[in-house]
């Protein structure tokens, strides 16, 4: 995903660090050592949008998918109230890159395999890394291809190996639902690597046996990202053309 494909927000005002942590599942404090990876649920549970926090100045900036920003700053406002908070665009671009930081950059904060993040005034020139490939390879999902509105958990979407839920920092919308969804023995559903012989378009159902065993989303390399109903993960999956496996363990 390129720079181009974010929006970096501005959120200013006395109120907005106290106002953004009743909010997103993960816990401000975080932005002391860096970014801070989080997402703003419906109140039932469900993923609405997910986004970097980064603390700059006085300020706090929030770096979301552009196509889902405006959505972002229509729900924050609702919640904004008689808060001392301002929402405006930045007017910065995101820089993005893997190997050592440069000055000003930050650690993604999601998987080590997926760099540095960084916020400038001038567009990247050029950025040649296939953050497909890396994405696949570690499992992390994107907005709007494997991460749904209003449809996706975000623990069966791996949030809390991605570090974009902190469990002890108290309330936030849609709390409620999370914890329970923790606290239960196991998951049944969620995201995983898969291997893939061909390809399908993402999105393509995955079937075992003639009953349906998921969805096939992102694929590069011979590996996808799939969302699976883990009780009937077994052997081979058909998705369109493409033959679906899970990886040996090893």
């Amino acid at each position: 995903m390129s720079e181009e494909t974010r929006r970096v927000l501005r959120i200013t005002g006395a109120d907005r660090s106290r106002f953004l942590n009743d909010l997103v599942t993960n816990d401000l404090k975080g932005l002391e050592s860096g970014l801070v990876y989080a997402a703003l649920l419906t109140p039932q549970g469900k993923y609405l949008f997910d986004f970097f926090l980064a603390a700059d100045g006085e300020s706090i900036l929030l770096d979301v998918d552009a196509g889902r920003a405006d959505g972002l700053v229509q729900r924050l406002s609702m919640y904004k109230l008689r808060a001392d908070v301002g929402i405006a665009d930045a007017g910065l671009f995101v820089h993005r890159g893997i190997g050592e930081l440069p000055d000003g950059a930050m650690a993604d904060p999601r998987h080590p395999a997926l760099g540095w993040r960084m916020y400038s005034e001038t567009p990247q020139e050029a950025d040649t890394v296939d953050w497909d490939a890396l994405r696949v390879a570690h499992c992390v999902p994107e907005t709007d291809v494997e991460l749904i509105a209003d449809g996706s958990f975000i623990l069966e979407c791996g949030f809390e190996r991605l570090n974009g839920v902190d469990f002890r920092k108290g309330c936030y919308v849609g709390q409620e639902v999370t914890a329970r969804m923790k606290h239960k023995t196991e998951l049944r559903k969620g995201l995983a690597t898969v291997n893939v012989d061909g390809s399908a378009p993402v999105g393509t159902d995955l079937y075992i046996d003639g009953k349906a065993a998921g969805t096939l989303y992102t694929q590069s390399g011979g590996q996808g990202i799939a969302y699976l109903r883990f009780d009937r993960v077994k052997g081979e999956m058909q998705a369109g053309d493409a033959i679906v496996t899970l990886p040996e363990a090893g």
